[in-house]
């Protein structure tokens, strides 16, 4: 292309010379060559999309992108578009509709979304403008939030949601990237703040706040009776029956509406009238063959709908519009794209004077990664002097800020290449001077090349990416409090009377100080005021407080019932910790990793290990090493890496020479072990094994024998390790996989196999019985919830059972080259399932496995479906536990109900395991009533899409199911008589007690000092104005520990609400002096101006002759009261001395105490 700007006409060219990977650059040059400020971009796919609004942050750092994606679901789907997709949706149909006559825009879409037909540009103009100081009108803002798709919540989160509490309003506007919350006075606004969806934490003030639609179906009066009209005209009388009609004639949203959104509106428009008319429309690589393939599926889907209107019983009919009304057809869309110029990417240089970018993809180093004698990154570093001798522009480009430092890193080592400098976009990359190559953060998949630029990518070298983007993370040790936070109404449990109902919080002016209080509600009215510095004593009930009764402040009632609880508790802890306590006490051969073996044995691993990983490895080999026993859990995700975790610690033991043995619940995952710990150990002198009922007796008895004589290092089965002629003699590691299969008979075989033995746990969803053990302490927890690079959340839809959805479930993933897992609850409704697979997709070959087969059956057909020569497995939840197939990315639960929630965990956790997104249909009976719980469940599954939400899981089931008895069978174990903090508070009291029982030391009691320092304690209201969020930071500050968290905790607040007030500073004093109060055995402490009295827990302190001597030399200034009490002379006036002066006094009492 010459430098002269080039004008572009009305049809379709060709721009050359753009291989994957330089599509961003390929816009660049498109801009800078013809003068272009407006693009359309239409990519094949979403994927493709959001990767190019990744890459063009370098190449046009300064573009106004607006991305405009399609809906994520089926054309005729009954499933609605993702509340997130709608809200992307309606900010991109407002950006367009604002944009100037001549602004620059980069607008991304997909070929799926252009094809679309939308409402008219006049349904989103219907907005509620909210600004501070101007007036709220509540019944306008109900009546706005029901018609447009706005959906009611107790906590907003995601796009569309609202919550009303008083004068606080919680709204998440569509096509926001964060919720707001609106602080009313009357119908005044006061506030507007965003706050953080996670946290739910303010976080800056607005001035004003747009609410827009949250769906493209209204559901006011007219297009109620627009819908009605036009769904009886168009599919006769007797669809009058049609929940569809039912639902949306009472006004009620119903799952999948949106597939009618032409009956909603008086007339439909199409994107193309929503664009700029100076705009160039740049057409994605093979973008024919996408849309030939679009207009193909929705005719298939349609007369898939059109043929199969209700041919089950338990099916709700659905009644498809034609496709005209809903897509552009061909001709509409050839007539339509010919208004516009457009260029089409071709990935090749071409011919002649045509248009191009002069880009060719760049030669990777697949070559240098295979071959042995070639260094990778010297072979990097050569490419990079060559280019910079050809006087070329050389940029090296990773994916994250970690992986980027580790590339440079190592082509300036072993590459022999330092000349290289970070920058954040391609103009910088073209300023730096001769000699110096760039280093960007960036997801380019593929490098490339042009006459004055080389670009390598990260996956050009290594050829997987290294790391991902960085995701919120959430602190393992505090996750419980992720279901505990006190509302007002909730009912709460007082160390000392009991349980009441929280009230509030109040300030109460004490001794001429104001002091925040809890305030607590009794039998018969009785109000306590708790201080928030003892927040501590108080803990929640749980969720299962419905028929609990209040206890009378100072009656005998709860003391009698907590010492009842408190004993039985601790006759469970002693039986617990029988062999826990032999643990500790026993010592444990120390086993440690061998140099160069184990170096060698980790590059084996194809992946690299996430940060969590790493974590949880180094715990494993710091335990194995301590000379104790170590009783570790693992708790991850599904696919997140836990089986190499146990693979090292293999390693270690077996080069130890010590044995290992793997439990599984399943002979089909212990095969699966044993395939993965046979390929990893080969080469290695140790013989793995396998035991279970699919190995033949001659194979059992020679394994036997070998772990007899100790000639098998590595033995890996299932409950046939369990049994009493199962004999390891030197065995040193016991590792234990998919835990909540067990039962507990088997769990304690487990220890009992040896009390001095390594036992590593592995679980994805810790039942209730394991998470406390974890969080009592008497095992220890390492939590890895760090994904896989590349791994993409499993998609879940929740509906009636549709024979359609299924037919194109299953499809789809065939398509795509997959299989699909079709799970019922029981064995008798296989054989149906069975029949309408095989009526709907005739051509899909199906195999059924459940646990009543013969072993050698059941390994054919599970071997058969590994293999891929079956594209569906009808089955039983056979197939939750552990197994892994990688092809296998479309899961069908029929009947979900009818599953607990850790078992749709799981398995949901088999899908979605390579690069492929997974989908999960849960089904539900259409002409049964489903219980709360049921329903309860299946909500919390749509709602933890997000990865590594196993640990999230285990606490909404602790919530659902309550704590469960730690010893014996039974799982319902409500905590009825204490609530659920303090029998966990018990619990670990219990246990720490009988760990020490060879101390004759009773374990003391939990109290909480009382401080009164004179002055005011208290978050002001004026700092942090949300109740919740003060308590919140009450019970966070009041499980603090140390001076370093302290710290840290001042530091959030000034981070998050600015510089503290002396209210808050008295506070953290007070929290600073609690901590020394507990060392120092100081009950109670009243300060003031002329010196302090304090009283010990229970009137004693543990060193009588080093307080009289400390007495004596305080020369008179302080003395003991006959009744114990410390009474200190100090002449502090000022509040500063003050707090120095009763550290000071404090920490010389924590010093004789220690």
């Amino acid at each position: 292309m010459s430098d002269d700007l080039i004008q572009l006409l009305p049809g379709r060219k060709s721009f050359a010379g753009s291989p994957d990977g330089a599509e961003a650059f390929a816009l660049r040059e498109i801009v800078r060559h013809t003068g272009i400020t407006r693009i359309v971009f239409v990519a094949r796919d979403a994927e493709r999309r959001a990767r190019l609004e990744n890459d063009i942050k370098v190449f046009l750092p300064t573009a106004n992108v607006i991305s405009l994606p399609a809906w994520d679901c089926l054309p005729y789907d009954r499933s609605s578009p993702n509340r997130e997709i709608i809200s992307a949706r309606m900010r991109a149909f407002r950006k367009m509709g604002e944009l100037s006559e001549t602004g620059p825009a980069l607008i991304t879409t997909t070929i799926n979304a252009l094809l679309q037909r939308v409402p008219p540009a006049s349904a989103f103009t219907s907005v509620i403008d909210v600004c501070v100081g101007g007036r709220f009108d509540e019944r306008a803002f109900q009546s706005f939030v029901s018609v447009n798709g706005y959906v009611r919540s107790d906590t907003v989160m995601e796009p569309g949601e609202f919550a009303l509490r008083g004068s606080i309003v919680d709204v998440f506007p569509s096509g926001a990237s964060v919720p707001a919350r609106i602080d009313l006075f009357g119908d005044e606004v006061e506030a507007i703040r965003s706050f953080d969806p996670l946290s739910q934490r303010s976080e800056g003030n607005l001035d004003r706040l747009l609410l827009a639609p949250a769906s493209e179906a209204p559901l006011d009066e007219k297009a109620i009776e627009r819908f009605r009209a036009g769904y009886g005209a168009t599919f006769g009388g007797e669809a009058i029956n049609d929940p569809l009609y039912i639902s949306i004639s009472a006004g009620r949203r119903h799952p999948g509406m949106e597939h009618w959104l032409p009956l909603f509106h008086s007339e439909m428009a199409t994107v193309f009238e929503m664009l700029p008319r100076d705009a160039v429309i740049v057409l994605d690589h093979s973008i024919d063959e996408a849309i030939k393939s679009r207009f193909e599926a929705i005719a298939d889907y349609f007369s898939a709908r059109a043929e199969t209107l209700s041919e089950l019983p338990d099916e709700q009919p659905y009644r498809p519009l034609p496709p005209p009304r809903l897509y552009l057809t061909p001709d509409e869309w050839a007539q339509r794209l010919a208004e516009w110029p457009s260029l089409a990417l071709e990935q090749f240089l071409g011919e002649g004077p045509v248009l191009s970018a002069k880009a060719l993809p760049i030669i990777d180093f697949a070559e240098a990664r295979a071959r042995s004698d070639t260094d990778l990154y010297l072979a990097v570093g050569t490419r990079l002097r060559k280019a910079i001798s050809e006087r070329k522009t050389a940029i090296l480009s990773g994916s994250g800020p970690g992986a980027l430092d580790r590339l440079k890193r190592l082509v300036a080592q072993d590459g022999e290449f330092d000349a290289i400098q970070s920058v954040d976009t391609f103009e910088e990359a073209l300023s730096l001077p001769r000699g110096v190559a760039a280093a960007v953060i960036s997801e380019i998949d593929r490098g490339f090349e042009t006459d004055t630029l080389v670009l390598i990518t990260e996956a050009d070298i290594v050829g997987e990416r290294i790391n991902r983007r960085n995701r919120r993370r959430r602190r393992a040790d505090a996750f419980l409090t992720e279901v505990s936070d006190i509302a007002e109404g909730d009912l709460v449990v007082h160390l000392e009377h009991g349980i009441g109902r929280y009230e509030g919080l109040e300030t109460v002016t004490a001794g001429g100080a104001p002091h925040d209080c809890l305030r607590v509600i009794y039998e018969g009215g009785d109000r306590l005021f708790v201080p928030v510095e003892n927040i501590d004593i108080l803990s929640r009930f749980g969720s299962d407080s419905e028929g609990a009764s209040l206890d009378r402040l100072g009656g005998a009632a709860w003391q009698a019932r907590r010492a009842k609880a408190k004993e039985r508790i601790r006759e469970m802890a002693a039986q617990l910790i029988a062999v826990a306590a032999q643990r500790l006490t026993k010592p444990a051969e120390k086993l440690e990793a061998p140099e160069g073996v184990y170096e060698e044995f980790a590059a084996k691993f194809p992946f690299d290990e996430t940060e969590d990983q790493l974590n949880a490895i180094a715990e494993v080999f710091e335990d194995m090493s301590s000379g104790r026993p170590m009783d570790r859990l693992i708790c991850g995700d599904v696919g997140f890496g836990k089986t190499e975790v146990a693979l090292r610690a293999a390693l270690v033991a077996a080069m130890s020479g010590r044995q290992v043995a793997l439990v599984a619940p399943t002979t089909l995952l212990a095969r699966q072990h044993f395939a993965t710990f046979s390929k990893r150990f080969h080469g290695l002198p140790v013989q793995v094994r396998q035991l279970s009922r699919l190995v033949t007796g001659k194979e059992a008895a020679a394994t036997r024998q070998g772990m007899k004589d100790g000639t098998v290092d590595i033995v890996i089965g299932t409950h046939a390790l369990l049994a009493g002629s199962v004999e390891i003699p030197n065995l040193g590691l016991l590792i234990v996989d998919e835990e909540q299969r067990f039962g507990v008979a088997h769990k304690e075989r487990l220890k009992q196999l040896r009390n001095d033995v390594h036992v590593l746990t592995l679980t994805a969803t810790p039942i209730p019985r394991t998470l406390q053990m974890a969080l009592a302490g008497v095992r220890e927890m390492s939590v890895i919830a760090t994904p896989p690079v590349d791994r993409l959340a499993v998609r879940t839809f929740v509906g009636p059972y549709d024979s359609l959805q299924i037919k194109e479930a299953i499809q789809r993933e065939r398509f795509r080259g997959g299989q699909t897992f079709f799970v019922a609850p029981r064995i008798r409704d296989l054989a149906t399932l069975v029949e309408r697979v095989e009526h709907l997709v005739p051509d899909a070959k199906t195999v059924v496995a459940h646990g009543q087969l013969p072993p050698s059956q059941l390994e054919d057909v599970m071997s058969a479906f590994y293999e891929g020569r079956y594209d569906v497995l009808i089955s039983t939840n056979i197939v939750e536990s552990g197994l892994d197939i990688p092809t296998a990315n479309t899961l069908l639960v029929h009947r979900a109900d009818r599953f607990g929630l850790s078992q749709l965990y799981q398995l949901r956790g088999r899908i979605g395991r390579g690069k492929e997104r997974g989908y999960c249909y849960l089904t539900i009976p259409t002409d049964q009533i489903v219980s709360k719980t049921a329903l309860r469940r299946l909500e919390v599954m749509q709602t933890l899409d997000a990865l590594g939400a196993g640990f999230n899981l285990a606490s909404h089931d602790l919530d659902i199911r309550g704590g469960g008895n730690l010893l014996g069978d039974e799982q319902s174990g409500h905590i009825r008589e204490v609530g659920v903090e303090l029998y966990q508070q018990m619990l670990e009291e219990a246990v720490v007690a009988a760990r020490a029982q060879t101390d004759a030391q009773p374990l003391e009691e939990a109290w909480s000092p009382q401080i009164n320092l004179g002055s005011a304690v208290l978050i002001p209201e004026t700092y942090v104005r949300e109740l919740n969020i003060r308590l919140g930071l009450y019970r966070r500050l009041g499980a603090l520990e140390t001076e370093q968290e302290l710290e840290g905790f001042a530091a959030e607040l000034v981070d998050r609400f600015g510089p503290l007030p002396d209210e808050v500073e008295n506070l953290l004093e007070v929290m600073s002096v609690k901590q020394l109060c507990r060392r120092a055995h100081v009950a109670k402490l009243d300060v003031g101006p002329k010196g302090a009295l304090a009283s010990f827990h229970n009137d004693d302190f543990p060193n009588p002759a080093g307080l009289i001597e400390y007495l004596t030399q305080q020369m008179g200034t302080a003395k003991l009261r006959p009744d114990n009490k410390l009474v200190v002379t100090r002449a502090w006036e000022d509040r500063k001395v003050r707090a120095k002066g009763v550290r000071r006094l404090l920490m010389g009492l924590a010093k004789l105490a220690a």
